[in-house]
């Protein structure tokens, strides 16, 4: 594993999401119920921010087209949910794809992230 360092632990609070940019990667960094998260930024679907997504039942939603994705594992929850029509459009522009997710340590005061795999 090859371990960076992104932000001070006091940064992000309970229930805070922060945007870190290492390298080309925007990475979202979620505290969500006193567990961190580390997920892509952008959606594997419409490329759009997913910083704004809510959180439900363990996944982060798409603020844009609602699919949900597992926080601790990227996986697919849920692919365009959308009405009928809307969502089989969408669906069809690009089939369901896991969010990328990235290990995350506190230590030493400092949240870490390994890219190693990204």
């Amino acid at each position: 594993m090859s371990w960076t360092k992104v932000l001070a632990s006091e940064a992000l609070a309970p229930g805070g999401r922060e945007v870190v940019k290492v390298g080309k990667q925007n990475i979202l960094l979620i505290n969500h119920e006193n567990q961190l998260y580390a997920v892509s930024n952008t959606c594997p679907h419409l490329k759009m921010p997913m910083k704004s997504g809510k959180i439900e039942d363990g996944a982060i939603v798409c603020p844009i087209h609602r699919s949900a994705f597992d926080l601790g594992t990227g996986e697919v929850k849920t692919w365009c949910p959308w009405p009928p029509g809307v969502g089989k459009v969408l669906s069809m522009i690009s089939s369901a794809k896991t969010l990328p997710t990235f290990p995350v340590k506190v230590e030493e005061g400092s949240i870490w992230l390994d890219l190693s795999e990204a």
